[in-house]
């Protein structure tokens, strides 16, 4: 036997049924925002960003530790002039004088060399600072941007949760009019085919927008007004009205 409900507590499925698709469509606007698919964008290019901002980095990292060793290489050389020129002041020895000449114009030649290596180094490190900088501006920008999109996404989503909330309060005032059965099948249907409740209105079905066969016209008008049926096509509640066609 079919289950039994007055016309009047299948008709409050309709009501139940546009809140349920007003739910599925709040829900599917949340979950397509524009600011999502911004955002995943904006995370991948940012990850890229911080790649190539690292690799500059690490290349001015890398100059800088090599004019470290320049200088370091350079005060040596100075310490070692310094000594041999000391040392010749104090020397009256003609083979001495020559030897520290020697060493001098060979010290003073690397201490030149050297200069330059600096000098190279040092505009090295200004182009590669500049690099460096406009790639952590990049990165930046990117930031600041993505700040707006989860901003943006945030609000939106706000709205929408007020939004359904309101919804979920008109749904338990329907569905406490609803004898617990009827509500049951409904939310049975519902889980298994998307829609709980389908209108028909001149012998089509409101779920599957298919007009139903003379058969199954003629099954519906043999049942009783209290009968709870099911779409042949959509497998919802059918509700019938005066305007169903019967």
């Amino acid at each position: 036997m079919p289950m039994k409900a007055s016309p009047e507590d299948q008709l409050i499925l309709l009501d139940l049924q546009a809140i349920d698709t007003q739910l599925s469509q709040v829900n599917h606007r949340a979950n397509s925002l524009p600011e999502t698919a911004l955002i995943a964008d904006l995370n991948s290019q940012i990850e890229a960003a911080r790649r190539i901002q690292a690799v500059h980095q690490g290349e001015v990292e890398d100059s800088k530790a090599e004019l470290s060793r320049i200088e370091a290489d350079v005060e040596v050389v100075e310490t070692r002039i310094a000594r041999d020129v000391e040392r010749l002041e104090a020397t009256s020895s003609v083979k001495d004088v020559a030897g520290l000449e020697t060493e001098l114009a060979a010290l003073r030649g690397r201490l030149s060399d050297l200069e330059d290596m600096q000098l190279v180094v040092m505009e090295r490190i200004e182009e590669q600072e500049k690099t460096a900088g406009t790639s952590a501006a990049e990165v930046q920008e990117l930031e600041a941007k993505l700040s707006e999109a989860e901003a943006g996404k945030a609000k939106a989503l706000s709205g929408f949760s007020s939004e359904t909330d309101h919804l979920k309060a008109n749904r338990a005032e329907i569905t406490a009019k609803i004898p617990g059965e009827l509500l049951a099948l409904y939310e049975k249907q519902r889980e298994r085919y998307g829609v709980g409740a389908s209108l028909l209105e001149r012998g089509i079905s409101s779920a599957s927008g298919v007009k139903l066969t003379e058969s199954d016209l003629a099954e519906i008008r043999a049942a009783a007004a209290d009968d709870v049926l099911l779409c042949p096509d959509s497998n919802a509640i059918l509700v019938r009205t005066a305007q169903s066609g019967l």
